[in-house]
């Protein structure tokens, strides 16, 4: 009855709301009694034509106030895991390090213990990358400069110079490749998650392990579905950002 009642340009008359939604008449009628009752609905007009009041946000917003970051952002890494059938995570910087809010495993993927506030070094990880490239340059610039870098693989950078290109080279791409640097096996490609003002709050990733085709067959089979699952991490964010004020980790 909400649904018809919000979809109908002037409102609905009780017999209309009954043709609309299929429901008998006598349950029909007691709906949209009920919601005016209530304070959500309201009845005017030639035919009295049942409208739906403001009032009825605060139905919505109880539920938007309680929600965390984590909740949101989950069911988005879950259906992409349907889509690539490799891991996927969504991370946000904690200090020096990435830190994981969501995650979804699949059995394909190696043994890598991560798990809801798992923490990585920013430099070797995808996620890092682009959360670092969302930065203002120097501030990651300082950022790599601080960090405790040490070789995690025999593929790790590990070079201030060769981080700092990294890192520029994922502002540039819109997305960070990285290839074994975390763990050898482990390839991993991230992009961004932007908040309704452009800010890069997050990042959305998702993990592989080596052997499965080349780094240009990653990018091809994983980063439309990346790039999708990001841009509706970010409508989620905006649509709950506009009613309430949302603590982003």
């Amino acid at each position: 009855m909400l649904t018809a009642l919000g979809s109908a340009p002037g409102g609905l008359t009780l017999a209309g709301a009954a043709e609309a939604t299929g429901l008998a008449r006598a349950t029909a009628r007691r709906a949209p009694l009920s919601l005016q009752q209530l304070g959500y609905a309201a009845a005017a007009g030639e035919g009295r034509r049942f409208t739906l009041l403001p009032t009825l946000l605060e139905l919505g917003y109880a539920r938007l106030s309680r929600l965390t970051f984590a909740e949101i952002t989950q069911p988005h890494p879950a259906r992409l895991v349907e889509q690539v059938h490799d891991s996927a995570s969504v991370a946000v910087l904690a200090d020096d390090d990435i830190m994981y809010v969501a995650r979804v495993h699949t059995v394909r993927i190696m043994s890598v213990n991560i798990t809801v506030g798992t923490r990585f070094p920013a430099y070797a990880t995808s996620v890092g990358r682009v959360l670092l490239a969302g930065l203002p340059e120097q501030e990651a610039v300082e950022r790599l400069a601080r960090a405790s870098v040490r070789p995690l693989t025999p593929f790790t950078r590990v070079d201030a110079a060769d981080l700092a290109e990294a890192v520029a080279q994922a502002r540039r791409d819109g997305h960070a490749l990285v290839d074994q640097e975390l763990k050898e096996g482990l390839r991993s490609i991230a992009v961004p998650v932007h908040d309704r003002t452009g800010r890069v709050v997050a990042a959305v990733n998702v993990s592989t392990h080596a052997s499965r085709g080349t780094l240009d067959d990653l990018r091809q089979a994983v980063l439309p579905a990346l790039t999708a699952a990001a841009a509706a991490i970010e409508e989620d964010l905006t649509v709950v950002t506009e009613r309430v004020r949302l603590a982003i980790p």
